[in-house]
């Protein structure tokens, strides 16, 4: 298995910076089109409904989904990187399918089921948020994931996670940029017993 992380994927962060100095930061409409979440049994989920208008709002750089590891944790290959690196999602958490010495919790498959569905093998930006520092305690970057359909237009991955029921907002550190959007998501998720929200 490939390793990396932000701290030890030499390039990423001079990928960043030079985007920054080009000013060549990503920020596009919205992806209307997104796929339908996968059906599950006993529950009732709608396609996840994305706010117009959202942009990333920090710096991103691009890159290719190569693994999704469960409902918060993707491998990325960063374009112009040889190795993938371990991405942690910003503000969300969902159930777990695959902690070491932990059983698979409520939800679990799904989550992880959505996650596979939109983000296996897609172009992707991962916008950073310097709140939240590069890195959680086990290496992996931390970031937001855009999922870029083929026509440029871009959908905030994390919120949609949200908004279908598949995760809860989740503040780790320091408040972070898209909180506020992600808090209102759940807030929604919960009243409309979506997802996790009534098959739990």
């Amino acid at each position: 298995m490939k390793r990396g992380g932000l701290r030890n994927s030499t390039g990423i962060i001079t990928i960043v910076a030079g985007l920054a100095l080009a000013g060549g930061l990503a920020g596009c409409a919205p992806d209307a089109s997104t796929p339908p979440p996968p059906p599950t049994s006993g529950s009732s989920n709608p396609s996840p409904n994305i706010d117009a208008g959202l942009t990333p709002r920090g710096p991103t750089v691009s890159g290719t989904v190569e693994r999704v590891v469960d409902g918060d944790t993707v491998r990325v290959v960063v374009d112009g990187q040889r190795e993938d690196i371990s991405v942690r999602l910003i503000g969300i958490d969902t159930p777990e399918t695959v902690a070491p010495g932990r059983p698979v919790e409520c939800f679990g498959p799904e989550a992880s089921a959505f996650a596979e569905q939109i983000l296996d093998g897609s172009r992707v930006l991962l916008e950073f948020d310097p709140t939240q520092g590069e890195s959680d305690r086990f290496d992996r970057t931390l970031a937001y994931v855009w999922v870029v359909s083929p026509a440029g237009e871009t959908t905030l991955f994390n919120l949609a996670a949200i908004t279908g029921g598949y995760a809860r907002e989740a503040q780790y550190a320091a408040p972070y940029a898209w909180q506020p959007e992600f808090v209102a998501a759940e807030s929604a998720a919960r009243a409309q017993g979506v997802g996790q929200w009534s098959a739990c």
